[in-house]
């Protein structure tokens, strides 16, 4: 590094603990663009999920290792032979892979969740730790809800975790419970006390329970800690992680503070990176987020518009385009061409097969004859579209609505199914409800409706408005979303996706059956 700063490691987990947000759904195909943005922003290392919880998980990671090139690519492990063998087998094509395994080391979690003793706990650890070293050289190890765990204790199992041959001990703060004058004087106290420290890179990994993710993980720095995790937006389990964006502009904006550590982070497509996992996730940033919130260099105050006018510095602390803000956003209209098409979605992060290309531009095109003016995020809408791996069951053919005061809404659909063709009517309590209640008449699938919220993707009359949907089908919860001009088609497409997803997933549970019973 220049200036003999030390690097500060930046190990995303968007992929891993940010797709377990409520309500976010990534597929394989979107981790993949995911992935694919984080290392062209030189992040250093990405979690790419949790191999052994799902085959997609695992087609994920293994994918990612073997394609995206740059970062360490990751993947997390329980303290067990199984998830090891197969997180070692996920990441192997990886030109730099790395198992990451964790296990609770707090009284509490000693004492519900495992039932095991403080010397069981090392035991168990430094087996684990060796078992994976002989898959792979780089091996992280995690004692979840580390700031809970009694600290001589915690001392102990990562003295014992470096000497088994851990090269990253990760400190987390898994309920963020901590706050950042305990969570700093923690580190510092491992610091002084765990004698072969020097050995390890010593990492952390906050929670954002109380709002102090951020600061937890900024304190910890300053206290030794040369790697931080963390994802997009501050995604993650309840109320998300660490965000990175927050956490790299504020060492690079308060280079006073920390003057001796940087990250290799390319700011700039820090804008870019947001907006990409916004809308894959279907998870909107909000409007007043820190870094990357639409007001975050907005104005509206007479004094602050007066100071700003004068000296940009009176109000602002970073510039737009330290982000990647771009004031000449280029706006696509029908006669663009597929060079320039092409051209503005490698620029949002975005990279699609010759067929894949092809089907895009034609629904811009159609798009574009519908409205004046097509922005950055509507082809980031219409991109999703062609990143979703799942055969349809279900393809809307005919959409009709009758609504208005005075009106019984009504709802007529046609669905086609391969080469059959169902059409039917219902009503509801608006052309929302009465479309998707004939959906569940055509399907004969009764879906309950979890969770609605619509946002338009861009500005104007004729904007494109996103759905995203949260379905129950008894026990199974699914989520999907879908753009378009019209609110109602969109609303449809979405809740006929949960309806797709669901029957992909008891064709593929059936055909798993199958195959066990052939074994037998």
């Amino acid at each position: 590094m220049k200036n003999n700063k030390q690097r500060v490691l930046i190990f995303d987990t968007t992929l891993r603990d940010g797709e377990q947000s409520p309500g976010a759904s990534l597929n394989h195909r979107e981790k993949l663009e995911i992935a694919h943005q984080l290392a062209a922003m030189k992040v250093d290392i990405i979690e790419a999920g949790f191999p052994i919880a799902s085959p997609d998980d695992f087609r994920a990671v293994k994918e990612i290792a073997g394609t995206v090139k740059g970062p360490v690519i990751a993947g997390l492990a329980r303290c067990l032979n199984k998830d090891i063998q197969r997180c070692a087998e996920a990441v192997a094509p990886a030109k730099k892979p790395r198992i990451h395994v964790f296990l609770a080391t707090s009284a509490i979690h000693r004492e519900f969740k495992l039932k095991k003793a403080q010397h069981e706990i090392v035991k168990q650890a430094v087996a684990s730790i060796k078992y994976a070293r002989r898959f792979c050289t780089d091996v992280e190890f995690s004692p979840e809800d580390a700031s809970r765990t009694e600290p001589d204790f915690l001392a102990q199992v990562l003295e014992a975790a470096i000497d088994a041959g851990a090269g990253t001990i990760n400190i987390p703060d898994t309920v963020g419970y901590a706050i950042p004058s305990e969570f700093g004087d923690l580190i510092a106290y491992l610091h002084d006390e765990v004698p072969n420290i020097g050995d390890a890179i010593i990492s952390v990994h906050c929670h954002n329970d109380l709002g102090l993710a951020v600061a937890n993980s900024l304190i910890a720095v300053q206290n030794g800690a040369r790697q931080i995790e963390c994802t997009i937006n501050g995604l993650g389990e309840r109320a998300g992680n660490c965000s990175l964006e927050e956490v790299v502009m504020a060492m690079k904006t308060r280079s006073d503070l920390f003057s001796t550590v940087a990250t290799g982070i390319n700011t700039k497509m820090l804008h870019q990176a947001s907006r990409l996992v916004s809308r894959l996730t279907g998870l909107t940033v909000q409007r007043n987020k820190a870094i990357v919130g639409a007001n975050a260099f907005a104005h509206e105050a007479g004094v602050h518009q007066d100071g700003m006018l004068k000296e940009r510095t009176t109000y602002e602390i970073m510039r737009p385009t330290d982000i990647g803000i771009d004031d000449t956003e280029l706006v696509l209209g029908k006669h663009s061409g597929r060079h320039a098409f092409k051209h503005q979605l490698s620029k949002l992060g975005v990279h699609l097969d010759k067929e894949e290309l092809e089907n895009a531009f034609q629904q811009f095109i159609k798009l574009a004859d519908k409205k004046k003016h097509v922005y950055d995020d509507d082809l980031l809408a219409i991109a999703q579209e062609q990143m979703s791996e799942m055969a349809e069951a279900f393809v809307i053919d005919y959409l009709h609505v009758a609504a208005g005061t005075g009106t019984v809404p009504t709802a007529t659909v046609r669905l086609k199914k391969g080469s059959l063709v169902i059409q039917d009517a219902a009503c509801g309590d608006g052309p929302v409800d009465a479309a998707l209640k004939t959906i569940d008449r055509i399907t004969e699938i009764q879906g309950q409706l979890l969770d609605f919220s619509l946002q338009a993707i861009t500005v104007g009359k004729d904007a494109m408005g996103e759905v995203s949907v949260r379905v129950a089908f008894g026990d199974r919860t699914i989520s999907a979303k879908s753009a378009s001009t019209d609110i109602v088609e969109a609303s449809a497409r979405a809740y006929l996706s949960c309806v797709n997803r669901l029957l992909s997933d008891m064709a593929d549970e059936k055909k798993s059956t199958r195959k066990k019973k052939a074994k037998k």
